[in-house]
């Protein structure tokens, strides 16, 4: 429509034109306008610019809104930013607290496992070299071993010392020395122990063939034969096997009886490699360790061990082949006969004792004196103060009593 005041015609809209001006005038930017008396569409004055009437667009636009948006609205609610997953709906399950804890759990065990494991694997490839052992060392060949053996003195009735577990031939020092003075003394490395070649089963039966085989091999008629601890069961299977090869039996802090005793058959599947080698490395490179073992089982009778004695005790479980070793003698516990073969010694004629500390907490009050009963021997020794090293807190008064056996001895 032309204005008759000024003959201009309005402004239409452009096409590009997005402003209020396009939006209050209802008009479409791609179509022309219709000319003034013709219908209008139904509607046309409610649609906005973009064709839609503003009850269809905000139709799609609720439509389309997804939940997070409508949980923003909410009051209290914090906004999600973009690219973010919403909040977790109100109805969906949340898991138990124990599963929560129980999977954190896990995680960190494993986590455990794994540094544990490369520490190991590591330990052990650094502490691989094996020590040697001492120069000059003596050995006769006892069947299937090469055994090591250290002898003392020259003259008079022989005498031979069996060491317990975790010992060797070194640890009789104390007493053989005293002994030396009016008999020839010997002390060798049982099978898994000291420096002695280490050959499987280091069962009782390798170990008294060894020690049977030992007698022979240095020609010794009838010897005392003194075992400390364990290695009372290794003299007295020997007496029973040969009691006529056999000139007096004496129980030293040991009563020889097959206990069950060592770790249960579960331990050598539960501590395996390489978690069992790294195990028995710290525990035998540590002083600590030593020390303290050495003093529970001395007391406060025992000489303070220096720098050389803790290598002594430490260096048999250094040397090739002992690791296995260990393993192999845990396999079968502390050695031992069962009580009817021991009372068997009763009917022997060879001389019998037994000796005690009184405050040894390895063994029950009244053991001494049932070893005593059981073996056929006089009341037993207790030495005052003494636990169960007594070759070394003791040795003057072990030494007497051997003595004593040997002045009996059967020739």
């Amino acid at each position: 429509m032309i204005d008759q005041e000024d003959g201009a015609a309005p402004d239409r809209p452009r096409p590009d034109d997005h402003g209020p001006g396009a939006v209050a005038a209802g008009v479409r930017a791609d179509e022309p306008e219709p000319a003034d008396g013709a219908a209008r569409p139904a509607g046309a004055d409610e649609r906005d610019g973009t064709g839609a009437s503003p009850k269809a667009a905000g139709t799609v636009e609720a439509t389309a809104r997804p939940a997070a948006a409508d949980e923003q609205d909410r009051p209290g609610v914090p906004p999600v930013p973009p690219g973010t997953a919403g909040p977790v709906p109100a109805d969906r399950p949340r898991r138990p607290w124990w599963r929560r804890w129980a999977r954190r759990l896990g995680l960190t065990a494993l986590v455990l496992a794994v540094c544990a494991t490369l520490f190991s694997f590591i330990y052990n490839a650094a502490t691989a070299g094996r020590v040697r052992p001492p120069a000059g060392l003596t050995y006769v060949r006892t069947g299937d071993l090469l055994t090591r053996y250290r002898a003392w003195g020259s003259g008079g009735s022989p005498i031979v010392l069996v060491h317990g577990a975790a010992e060797s031939a070194d640890t009789w020092e104390p007493v053989a020395e005293l002994l030396a003075r009016d008999h020839r003394v010997y002390a060798l490395d049982l099978n898994g122990s000291g420096y002695t070649s280490r050959r499987a089963p280091y069962d009782l039966d390798h170990q008294t063939r060894q020690l049977l085989a030992f007698l022979d091999a240095l020609g010794l008629r009838r010897p005392v034969l003194v075992g400390h601890s364990s290695g009372a069961a290794a003299i007295a299977d020997a007496a029973l096997r040969s009691p006529d090869r056999v000139g007096g039996l004496m129980f030293l802090d040991g009563d020889a009886l097959s206990t069950g005793a060592g770790p249960p058959p579960a331990f050598r599947h539960l501590v395996i490699s390489p978690y069992r080698t790294t195990i028995l490395r710290l525990v035998v490179r540590s002083d600590w360790v030593i020390r303290t073992i050495y003093s529970a089982q001395c007391g406060p009778g025992c000489p303070r061990l220096d720098a050389a004695g803790v290598e002594e005790w430490r260096r048999p479980f250094q040397v090739a082949g002992a690791e296995s070793g260990i393993w192999g003698m845990l396999r079968y516990g502390v050695p031992g006969l069962p009580p009817d073969r021991l009372t068997r010694l009763r009917s022997t004629g060879m001389p019998k004792s037994v000796v005690y500390g009184a405050e040894d907490h390895v063994f029950a009050k009244d053991s001494a004196a049932q070893t005593a009963r059981r073996i056929g021997a006089p009341d037993p020794t207790l030495i005052p103060g003494a636990r169960h090293l007594t070759l070394i807190s003791a040795s003057s008064q072990v030494a007497r009593a051997v003595e004593d056996l040997a002045a009996r001895r059967t020739p």
